[in-house]
């Protein structure tokens, strides 16, 4: 929920105009539409249906309508049509914006179950569910097409034979015609059509032509399938136990690192198929969904991509071949969850513990969240696969809330790679200046190029130089705009704030006290790059970040380059850590393990260890074998130490001890509140107020069920001028959050300069 003035004030206005109208109000049942609309409101309204569009109107179509004082026309969603006696004035719809149903029923379930989960609009769950491109018709060309009227038997006497089968070839038809259509298969020229529009008998009208993409292929190699380990079969079994049953199951696949989960994906998704159902396989990078599309299209004829790299109208082409059931297999990242599949039989969440999987604008969703509801409405199973699943997904399966698969065994029976943590406290004085690499690990790196391996590095900070410093009054170069520090780009030769992405010269002279000589300090992505190539000058390295990889294909191209051989070093932030299989990847280095490990959140630990293991697991996948080399200032840290034995089960015991212990998730549901605007005193005079508010308990509610926490400055403390404070809810009482949340909110005052946002299981916490 997003709020940037008195919500109650806001609802009233629109109410009002909404209703406003200069007829009289008859007593008898008219047609009305339910429409909402991408605003922070949860009033449905009601609008009256012109007799004109009492054809067209149906539930999921966009609208036009007016709304606010004046002409103001908005776009809303229909979500109901009935007849009833209206009560009050009500504005007629201005006009219907698709030809098509946009939104099937089950969508709007899902999305009214977003809106009460979330605490966000109705209208603004919808948004989300439709990509940009759906929503502007990106792609589409109007074509002209002719269609019969309705006719009385005396409106065709005396029509000429040409102009007679023109009609009836028309009327038959189970679509509108083109021109060119109907004279070819009436074999008549322009005259007699257009003497039956001048009667009326035939009219033209306009309707979208979609352009569709090319779905449908042969499989690319017709790969079989491959024969599958005793873990592997007996997961398969669980899964397609549920599929027969036609009942709904989540299904937690947690198979270390090369264990083979996707074929596990890839036979439960051929058994739907044959049942003519469909699939949604989701993955959380984009960098990932490359190397999951071949797979995929190795094996099913029709798959279908959706991502934020895609052009809008690709997406839009897309979406509609998928909408129209032409699609077995649907693979994309987070909003893939949305994907309109007419007949689904199964989802897949791949890599469920990563945060991508988590958006942080309004609906604050979690698609592994949305995916459990979708396919309980659906009745079919979800699959949960990864090597470190969340806490929460691990606790649900400990509590029999999900059913467990374990995949304990690399296919082959590979070993998994030997992992050695190199303690930088000691070796930080092994050379002078900044290095990436240690000696150790320059070494092993050497050894393994010599031996014909591949290489991949992994430092989860981007740019050259992470700070930049004064080394005489000691002030840190900050963004204009946030508490942040900027980040040295050495190749585009600028200081850049991650956040805001403000952008300025590196700095010669320190604007605080003038001492010319500033410090770059920090490994970034780009410095790395620079130290491996001045190291290993004739072998090609190829590097994967957000700075790299802003062109569509450019993930393709680093893939391919690295696969083929053609590179021999892959280096990158997360977007390598996960799902990449190389077999000729025979070492991998962690640059930093300590990115995230001391961050001011109660994740920290978790994601540490996530990231370790996960990046572990890219090598050893074939017969080279394989090792990793963990550089740490925090050898002995529990996350560093379970992560380099590859021993899941003891971190998630430790872990969750410390999480019971403070109620944290998923011991207890959590929400966290913002409160922003560009006065502090304002900011927190109104975040101390709320807190108060949310800490006063109901007689009848036990006060050691809740916890209110803060208010507090968030660890960043302005962004893009607006200074942020937060506060945290805690409750152990399952479901009991958004509607006591709801209800404090109801009637809250915000001041004119200041909003606050609700992030329902937050992930994060900066």
């Amino acid at each position: 929920m997003q709020q940037s003035r008195g919500p109650t004030a806001y609802q009233k206005e629109l109410f009002l105009t909404s209703v406003e109208e200069d007829w009289e109000v008859e007593d008898q049942e008219r047609p009305l539409a339910e429409i909402v609309f991408n605003r922070p409101l949860d009033t449905i309204f009601h609008y009256l249906i012109p007799e004109s569009l009492t054809e067209s109107i149906q539930v999921g179509k966009r609208v036009l309508v007016p709304l606010g004082r004046g002409n103001h026309v908005a776009a809303g969603y229909c979500v109901g049509v009935h007849y009833a006696v209206p009560k009050r004035k009500l504005k007629p719809i201005s006009k219907i914006l698709d030809d098509q149903v946009l939104l099937r029923p089950e969508m709007l379930k899902l999305t009214r179950w977003m809106a009460s989960y979330y605490l966000c609009s109705w209208g603004q769950a919808l948004n989300a569910v439709l990509p940009a491109g759906v929503r502007n018709q990106a792609g589409v060309q109007k074509i002209k097409v002719l269609q019969a009227c309705q006719t009385e038997e005396s409106d065709i006497l005396g029509l000429t034979t040409k102009q007679k089968r023109a009609f009836d070839i028309l009327q038959q038809s189970s679509r509108p015609l083109t021109p060119a259509e109907l004279k070819s298969s009436a074999q008549c020229g322009d005259s007699p059509l257009r003497a039956l529009r001048q009667r009326g008998i035939i009219e033209a009208v306009e309707q979208p032509l979609y352009h569709k993409p090319t779905i449908h292929q042969d499989p690319e190699n017709g790969q079989k399938n491959f024969d599958l380990t005793t873990d592997q079969r007996s997961g398969l079994k669980i899964i397609l136990e549920a599929l027969e049953q036609q009942r709904h199951q989540t299904i937690l696949l947690h198979g270390v690192t090369g264990s083979g989960k996707t074929e596990v994906y890839i036979r439960a998704i051929q058994e739907v198929i044959s049942y003519g159902r469909q699939a949604i396989v989701i993955v959380p990078e984009i960098s990932l969904t490359p190397q999951t599309i071949q797979r995929f299209r190795e094996r099913f004829s029709a798959v279908a991509v959706l991502h934020s790299h895609l052009s809008d109208k690709d997406r839009h082409q897309h979406w509609q071949q998928i909408a129209e059931g032409a699609v077995q297999v649907v693979v994309g990242a987070r909003s893939a969850v949305f994907a309109p599949t007419p007949h689904l039989g199964i989802i897949v969440l791949d890599e469920e513990h990563e945060t991508t999987f988590k958006q942080e604008t309004t609906p604050r969703y979690h698609a592994r969240e949305v995916a459990q509801q979708r396919t309980k409405l659906a009745e079919v199973p979800l699959i949960l696969g990864s090597a470190t699943p969340s806490l929460e997904a691990w606790q649900a399966a400990s509590d029999k809330r999900y059913q467990l698969v374990s995949l304990p065994r690399r296919v082959m029976d590979l070993p998994m790679p030997v992992v050695q943590t190199l303690d930088m406290r000691q070796r930080v004085r092994e050379r002078r200046g900044m290095h990436a690499l240690s000696l150790a690990l320059e070494t092993a790196m050497q050894q393994s190029l010599e031996n014909k391996g591949q290489v991949i590095l992994l430092l989860n900070r981007r740019g050259y130089s992470t700070h930049i410093q004064c080394p005489r009054c000691g002030e840190p170069i900050t963004c204009q705009r946030c508490d942040i520090s900027l980040i040295h780009h050495k190749q585009r030769n600028a200081a850049i704030c991650h956040y805001c992405d403000f952008e300025t010269q590196p700095p010669e002279i320190c604007p605080h006290c003038q001492f010319p000589g500033m410090r770059y300090q920090g490994i970034g992505t780009e410095r790395l790059e620079s130290e491996i190539r001045s190291k290993f000058p004739d072998v090609r390295s190829v590097r994967m970040d957000t700075d790299t990889m802003r062109s569509p294909g450019n993930y393709e191209k680093a893939l391919t380059a690295f696969r083929e051989g053609s590179a021999r070093i892959l280096l990158g932030t997360q977007m390598i850590a996960k799902g990449l299989d190389f077999p000729q990847v025979t070492l991998v280095g962690v640059i930093n393990a300590d990115t995230a490990l001391h961050l001011p959140d109660f994740r920290a630990s978790e994601r540490t260890f996530q990231l370790v293991a996960q990046v572990a697991g890219r090598t050893g996948r074939g017969p080279l074998g394989g090792r990793v080399l963990v550089q740490t200032f925090s050898p002995d840290h529990p996350a560093i130490v379970a992560a380099a034995s590859h021993d899941f089960i003891r971190f998630a015991d430790q872990e969750l001890t410390h999480r019971k212990e403070y109620g944290y998730p998923p011991y207890g549901n959590m929400a966290r509140i913002i409160i922003r605007g560009t006065d502090e005193t304002s900011v927190e005079a109104f975040a101390e107020k709320l807190a108060e508010d949310l800490a006063c308990q109901d007689s009848s509610t036990a006060v050691n069920n809740w916890r209110v926490l803060g208010p507090a400055p968030c660890p960043i403390g302005r962004i893009q001028n607006h200074y942020r404070f937060h506060l945290q809810l805690q409750t152990s009482l399952s479901g009991s959050l958004q509607d006591y949340l709801r209800e404090h909110l109801q009637s809250l005052r915000i001041p004119s300069n200041v909003d606050f946002q609700i992030d329902i299981d937050p992930l994060s916490m900066l």
